[in-house]
């Protein structure tokens, strides 16, 4: 039963990459010689679901490559207590796999008149969220059967890291960009097969990412209750330290993700110290005594973060299956979440 729509869909990963990047080229080129010249003070994101995850690594990348302050809007503020803030000089990234959910045309249409310029990455190009945008960014994925999104997610990533290295102007990462593909090609074979045992029988998890690793450690905690019926909570690695800590008993299981930059060593300490105190620690991309270690793809540290939310959907893809459910159709779920 691996061959679900999830396993199918997301090993489209890397050809979606590949004709988003073909794709998107002049688009991208043209936005950010406007974002250049007319330098925006701010930019605030405007997602749901697996689209705020993205937009979690978004901020990260923004706010350490180009230098903008990036903060996230609460769609309820305009959808339910219809207030507008001034965003004159700022950009709104929306993004979304359907661009059809109301809270968030809501908040463009808001943030639209309030004088944000409004840039949408967008799965389904026809949306009402594309046609309401100053641009749009196509995600280029494709259908989704799966309720749970996978390759729309690592689509979302890669239109970001594009966004950010024309607009910083970045050769090395843009470079780094072009090889995703073959590297998501690659990170898709890794087996992680030996985390399905530990994670079959467990009822809680932590799962750990710190900076550009942070968002898909919300991305993969969102999988593993979605899709395996697990109650996981996302955490920095920063934040761990402070109350959660208080949770972390013997046996306890903990999924850390870490990227080959300045966050890596704290990472890898944090996971040495959890494991001392008998915590089940599965580790991606750095190494621990006594910890599970999962094989990762080495790559640009701003590439790396999708490389390993490649990895993780074959595994919570046969997670799913161990403990008995459908991956494709979780309970109370459905593709389009119109939440208003």
């Amino acid at each position: 039963m691996s061959q679900t729509h999830l396993f199918e869909e997301a090993a489209q990963a890397a050809e979606t990459v590949r004709l988003q990047l073909r794709t998107n080229t002049d688009i991208m080129e043209r936005l950010t010689e406007r974002l250049r010249r007319h330098r925006p003070y701010a930019v605030v994101t405007c997602a749901r679901g697996s689209s705020d995850h993205a937009a979690t690594f978004a901020k990260y990348l923004l706010e350490t490559r180009v230098g903008i302050l990036t903060s996230s809007a609460a769609p309820s503020v305009s959808s339910v207590y219809s207030a507008r803030a001034d965003l004159r000089g700022t950009v709104m990234l929306a993004i979304s796999q359907s661009g059809a959910s109301p809270d968030l045309l809501a908040t463009v249409a808001n943030a639209k008149s309030a004088g944000a310029m409004i840039l949408a990455m967008v799965n389904v190009e026809s949306s009402p969220l594309a046609q309401a945008a100053d641009y749009t960014i196509p995600l280029c994925a494709g259908r989704e059967q799966s309720v749970a999104a996978t390759k729309s997610y690592i689509a979302a990533l890669a239109a970001i890291i594009h966004l950010v290295a024309l607009w910083s102007e970045d050769e090395e990462l843009l470079d780094a960009l072009t090889q995703a593909p073959a590297a998501l090609e690659r990170a898709w074979k890794l087996d992680w097969q030996a985390a399905v045992a530990p994670l079959t029988s467990a009822r809680d998890l932590y799962v750990v990412g710190r900076g550009l690793g942070l968002g898909i450690a919300q991305e993969a905690a969102l999988k593993l209750k979605e899709t395996c019926g697990l109650h996981a909570e996302a955490l920095s690695a920063a934040e761990l330290r402070h109350g959660p800590m208080a949770l972390v008993n013997p046996g306890f299981p903990v999924l850390i993700f870490a990227q080959n930059d300045e966050t890596r060593g704290g990472v890898q300490t944090l996971a040495a110290e959890l494991a001392e105190r008998g915590a089940q620690i599965m580790l991606a991309g750095a190494s621990a005594l006594k910890s599970l270690i999962l094989p990762t793809e080495n790559a640009h540290p701003a590439i790396q973060p999708m490389l390993i939310a490649q990895s993780f959907y074959r595994l919570v893809n046969a997670l799913a299956i161990a403990r008995g459910y459908d991956p494709d159709r979780p309970p109370h779920l459905r593709k389009v979440t119109e939440t208003v």
